[in-house]
């Protein structure tokens, strides 16, 4: 798996998914929704620890700088 995310995409994937978890556990967001929340969250919490998104890679898309 290379890296195909730069830091600016990592930064704001965790951004979406502290919010996405903050709206789940403080009650504003329930339901099947919130479990959805919960999921997308945890993906992007993970593909932002390991730089890499699989559907990036299917689309050929790259948001890290080359050297």
């Amino acid at each position: 798996m290379t890296k195909n995310m730069g830091s600016t995409d990592r930064i704001i994937r965790t951004i979406i998914a502290i919010v996405a978890l903050y709206l789940y556990f403080s009650g504003i967001v329930a339901g099947v929704l919130g479990i959805v929340l919960i999921i997308v969250s945890a993906i992007f919490l993970l593909t932002s620890l390991i730089s890499f998104c699989p559907l990036y890679s299917l689309f050929g898309i790259k948001s890290c700088k080359t050297h």
